[in-house]
């Protein structure tokens, strides 16, 4: 069987995505591999196509428990022989899966990395015909990533202490150009066949607001997204916890993971979001990698994450499947100094000595001003990210907030330069820059007992601007700082001037700035179902249901929604039609072509059921 046989009887996909051939031919030859794609580009088949045409053995390496999880059951689903070695795995279910491999009954095998310099791994790996080593989620070798593990440096001493060197591999969502040449160098990448086939993801829709009160936009985002699942994401547990809470209140079907809870409770609320008996999950940042849930239609931010790496991870769990998705951020100013609180607090990387301790520090910080950046810019939200990775893209994406948003410019000259002679005055008066709070209090002619204690009451400007409404003054800071007559020091959380700053005070530049105008009424997604397709994918979608359900899988191991809305769209009448679908290969085929053929045909022909 070759590759493009394995691809549609397996898979179900009749052709390959972008990149993912010239890695599969690359490693097929004998040559190491590096491929960067975004979050459901397709990184899984480079490596699992390979690994069943290879001889011997795979490995795959991955922190993720979930990703081997959720990775292995679904293989197993599509018929391929997989199996996982990590903390979830007793004793005895450790020593199943040795004898399994010695027996030659796996022909891919995940790995957690800690595992690989165990003694007893490390013995077995000594007599096992080892062809290939895919290192998943490669960025965390590197100490310029954002999510750098100490453990990853072990693969390096496991390939080295192979009697033979395997091909090599690696994959990742999120690397600067530094991160990428870390992980070839670390790796030893021997002339590796390499693509990189662009961060961007098309269907995902980027959304930033600045909300008066998060709870009360909360509330009005899911009930426009009822019955969808959706994942909301909270910088504390303790936020996890109130979010949760209200919704539950509220009648949601919401569960809640951050690392505070006992495993067992983490691992059922997982499996209830898994199963969509649960269909939002409110968590912290410990949850989500590797999770391959292809339903998610919305991801949304409650705070800020603390760099544009972690943001573009998390939001890429809404989409998978390449359904239409939704990721929006509620940002305000207090999200700033958490993430600097939680960056400055870390209890990561303390075995690292306190020079490298330092340097990751300032590289967070950094991660973090674009971060705000990305939050405060009215520029193109997709293009800010593609940016920051180093791709070409768009001065006009058509498909972010910013884009899509009814804006009108409006000139602001006067009021900036009244914000900036009020920072400036501060400075002279005080001797030390203050920040947005304080100025946008003194602005506003507040009577707050900070203000009166350091006799800002006394200044010119106080006052100015007071016809202003808070949230408006600090989108005009925000616009300011954006534009750069403002700078931030994120370690003392003020704002300064800039050299620029003199040209709009003394020499009448002026500053324009976009404001949302007036919601019209919005015209009915193109994309979206007619009424009788609608009415169809809820059938297929009742009938996935009770499959996963029988078969004790989640109902997007099955199909997912993006195959059922293929379904629909071609309307398959016989099994060879039905095999055309995206997303049903020869095995699932077999097992689940009668069913959803009678369900569809019942349909089209107005038969009752």
């Amino acid at each position: 069987m070759d590759k493009l046989q394995l691809l549609q009887r397996i898979f179900g996909y009749s052709q390959f995505r972008p990149g993912q051939e010239l890695l599969i031919d690359g490693i097929l030859s004998g040559r190491d591999a590096f491929g960067i794609m975004p979050t459901g580009g397709g990184k899984s088949m480079c490596y699992q196509i390979p690994a069943l045409l290879l001889p011997g053995i795979s490995l795959v390496v991955s922190p993720l428990i979930s990703l081997m999880r959720d990775q292995v059951m679904a293989l197993k689903a599509a018929g391929v022989p997989a199996a996982y070695i990590n903390s979830s795995l007793n004793f005895g279910q450790i020593q199943a899966v040795y004898r399994n491999m010695l027996a030659g009954k796996y022909k891919i095998i995940y790995v957690a990395p800690e595992r690989l310099d165990s003694e007893d791994f490390g013995s077995l790996a000594e007599q096992l015909p080892i062809s290939f080593v895919a290192v998943d989620e490669a960025h965390c070798i590197s100490q310029w990533g954002q999510d750098f593990r100490p453990s990853y440096l072990r693969i390096v001493h496991f390939i080295a202490g192979l009697s033979r060197r395997p091909i090599v591999a690696a994959f990742t969502a999120t690397a600067t150009k530094q991160v990428q040449e870390d992980i070839k160098r670390i790796l030893g990448l021997r002339n590796p066949v390499q693509t990189v086939t662009g961060f961007d993801r098309p269907n995902l829709c980027f959304t930033v607001l600045h909300p008066e009160l998060k709870d009360r936009e909360l509330k009005q985002l899911l009930g426009d997204r009822s019955g969808k699942s959706g994942i909301i994401y909270c910088a504390t547990r303790k936020k996890v916890e109130t979010v949760c809470q209200m919704l539950n209140e509220l009648g949601y079907p919401a569960t809640r993971y951050h690392a505070g809870l006992e495993e067992q409770e983490r691992t059922a609320n997982q499996e209830d979001f898994l199963f969509d008996r649960k269909t939002i999950m409110v968590a912290t940042n410990a949850f989500g990698m590797g999770i391959d849930k292809s339903n998610v239609s919305f991801v949304i931010h409650y705070n800020m994450p603390k760099s544009l790496e972690a943001y573009y991870q998390e939001a890429g769990r809404a989409g998978r499947d390449g359904s239409q998705a939704d990721c929006i951020l509620l940002f305000s100013g207090t999200d700033v100094s958490t993430a600097h609180f939680l960056i400055q607090n870390s209890g990561e990387n303390e075995d690292l000595d306190p020079v490298q301790q330092e340097i990751i520090r300032k590289q967070d910080l950094a991660r973090l001003d674009a971060m705000v950046g990305y939050c405060k810019t009215k520029t193109c939200l997709r293009g800010y990210i593609l940016e920051y990775f180093g791709q070409k893209h768009p001065e006009i994406c058509g498909n972010c907030g910013n884009c899509n948003g009814n804006f009108r410019e409006v000139d602001i000259t006067k009021e900036s330069q009244m914000i900036l002679s009020c920072v400036k005055r501060m400075h002279d008066k005080l001797g030390y820059w203050v920040g947005v709070n304080l100025i946008a209090s003194t602005l506003r002619g507040s009577k707050d007992k900070r203000v009166l204690e350091l006799h800002l009451n006394e200044l010119s400007t106080y006052g100015l601007l007071k016809n202003r409404t808070r949230s408006n003054l600090h989108a005009m800071i925000d616009h300011l700082e954006a534009e750069g007559y403002l700078q931030a020091d994120r370690e003392h959380q003020t704002l300064q001037l800039t050299a620029l700053a003199s040209e709009v005070l003394y020499r009448g530049q002026k500053v324009v700035m976009k404001i949302e105008s007036e919601p019209e009424e919005v015209a009915a997604d193109a994309t979206s179902l007619e009424e009788q397709e609608a009415e169809l994918f809820d059938v297929l979608k009742e009938l996935r249901g009770k499959l996963a359900k029988e078969a004790g899988v989640p109902a997007y191991v099955v199909f997912s929604n993006a195959t059922l809305t293929d379904m629909v769209k071609k309307r398959p009448r016989t099994k060879w039609e039905f095999k055309k679908v995206s997303g049903v290969g020869e095995l699932k085929a077999s097992w689940y072509s009668e069913a959803f053929l009678e369900k569809i045909n019942h349909f089209l022909d107005g038969e009752p059921e």
